[in-house]
């Protein structure tokens, strides 16, 4: 009954009015006694938190909460896409341009994702992964890749929560929640980091505008609920080295190109 109750309160629900409350709630000192309930019920590391848990005043101050320097471990090696968040993989596998993603019981489209057929060709036969998000994560994203951003551009007015419930009543979740997508060119190809937000404000939030590229490098967070969804140009020589339904770290390999 706990957990369902702090779930609530960062992934919030499929009506505005109620989201916004539990918003302002969660971003208010009014939330402040459910600091530690919430980091106990998740069993968050309190010991890897940039600050004490004292330093956070509200539910959204620990639910965005940065890491310690050193926390994460970035694998250097440039052949290598690492995971661009803390999560688990729920979705991994080949893309074709009319193919079906099955999500939690629903299928949704590249195209409808990525917002036109155009932009969704670019990664027809290539590789796509979903990185699921709980409350219990680490919020931020950073860069699975160096290589330059070529394009950015933000989608969808309408929001639903990225769990079970937005799923099943949610009219195509990810393809009308706010998102936010970033496509990379690098050295093997382009990747497209698609952010997806999971409430009906936008909680997207970058850090910078840098069309540098570094990867490890943290560009941005949630402020609420998330999904991560990247999509990679076909390249022969890509294998993925990350099983489906594993828990992954930001930094940690979760594919590689075979240079010749």
């Amino acid at each position: 009954m706990k957990k369902a109750l702090f779930k609530s309160f960062v992934e919030l629900t499929g009506n505005p009015v109620s989201s916004a409350l539990l918003k302002s709630f969660t971003s208010s000192r009014l939330s402040l006694p459910f600091v530690k309930p919430f980091s106990n019920a998740y069993r968050i590391n309190n010991e890897e938190m940039e600050y004490p848990i004292s330093h956070y005043k509200s539910l959204q101050a620990l639910f965005t909460r940065s890491l310690h320097e050193g926390a994460r471990h970035v694998d250097s090696s440039p052949n290598t896409l690492t995971s661009p968040v803390d999560g688990v993989v729920s979705g991994t596998g080949k893309i074709a341009v009319d193919q079906t993603f099955l999500i939690k019981g629903h299928q949704y489209r590249i195209n409808e994702i990525m917002g036109t057929s155009d932009k969704a060709a670019a990664y027809k036969d290539g590789t796509y992964y979903i990185l699921y998000l709980s409350p219990s994560h680490y919020h931020h994203f950073h860069y699975p890749v160096t290589g330059e951003l070529v394009s950015r551009y933000a989608l969808g007015g309408v929001s639903y929560p990225v769990n079970s419930l937005g799923l099943r009543l949610g009219q195509s979740p990810f393809s009308t929640n706010h998102r936010l997508i970033s496509e990379v060119m690098t050295d093997f190809g382009k990747v497209a980091i698609v952010k997806v937000g999971a409430l009906n404000v936008n909680s997207i939030q970058l850090l910078n505008s840098s069309k540098e590229c570094i990867k490890g490098n943290d560009f941005g967070y949630f402020s609420f609920g998330s999904t991560v969804i990247l999509f990679l140009e076909n390249n022969p020589d890509f294998t993925p080295t990350v099983e489906l339904n594993s828990e992954v770290h930001v930094g940690q390999p979760i594919g590689k190109w075979n240079q010749q």
